[in-house]
């Protein structure tokens, strides 16, 4: 077997702890966080981006792209969407009013053309107003087949769900995105953000990319604000919500709420 044949078999072998994945699910033993995402024009709490941890007794915590991809490995990716979406729209049901939920969409997800239904009805069961619920999308989920993308995101827009480009920066920026899909905000990756306070260059590129969203009426996430010069400078050029450690850490459930009840 030559070597592109070996490593074609290795990239299709199920990930060795899939199966532990698929009974952590089944015990519900994924730990669901929610990151504190605030409105830089007055410093309110505007909601939470839901995330994911699992903690393996022998691989330490995963989480994000890595946990996906294990999913993806096993052929339990949908499982771990629909759990997520779910138990993140369960919990957000509680939430006050104005709070927004954002959850991460991937290419399996785009892919599956019983997405959107199911979605919608997990937002039905959860009696949690379609309106208040954010899609976050990046680049890489687009690129495999963006008509087909464009057209299941433009369904769920029309139900009221938003749509944020996520990662925006990170990747190609192409920006035919911009103009055939339904978005309504743009979620700057941290790279974006990371020298905006003591780099011409950086605080130009972001002016620029704020500019051109609001060309396009489009909201500005900045995502990974950990310093307060980041925060300074992202609120002076107009980012609508600010989210980061400096802001807020991952946190609990339970958390959350407490921190929702007390800034209502």
């Amino acid at each position: 077997m030559d070597r592109r044949a070996r490593t074609d078999r290795r990239r299709t072998e199920p990930h060795p702890v899939t199966e532990d994945l698929a009974d952590a699910l089944t015990a519900d033993e994924i730990q669901l966080l929610f990151q504190p995402q605030y409105r830089s024009s007055d410093g309110a709490l505007a909601g939470a981006e839901a995330l994911v941890r699992w903690e393996h007794e022998d691989h330490g915590v995963l989480a994000g792209d890595a946990l996906v991809a294990i999913s993806q490995s096993g052929g339990i990716a949908r499982r771990l969407s629909r759990h997520i979406a779910r138990a993140s729209l369960s919990a957000a049901a509680h939430w006050p009013g104005h709070l927004r939920l954002s959850i991460n969409v991937t290419a399996m997800d785009l892919f599956d053309r019983t997405f959107g239904e199911e979605l919608l009805a997990m937002i039905a069961d959860a009696n949690f107003p379609a309106e208040r619920l954010t899609l976050e999308i990046t680049e890489q989920a687009l690129v495999a087949d963006l008509d087909r993308s464009a057209e299941r995101l433009n369904y769920l827009a029309g139900k009221g769900i938003r749509i944020a480009l996520d990662d925006f920066g990170a990747g190609f920026c192409n920006f035919r995105y911009l103009k055939v899909l339904p978005l309504h905000a743009l979620k700057l990756d941290r790279s974006m953000i990371e020298g905006v306070a003591n780099d011409s260059r950086d605080l130009a590129v972001l002016r620029g990319i704020i500019a051109m969203a609001r060309a396009l009426d489009l909201c500005v996430i900045a995502e990974g604000i950990e310093t307060e010069g980041q925060r300074a400078v992202a609120m002076r050029e107009g980012c609508d919500i600010i989210q980061g450690y400096l802001a807020g850490r991952p946190m609990s459930s339970g958390r959350f709420a407490t921190l929702a009840a007390v800034t209502a």
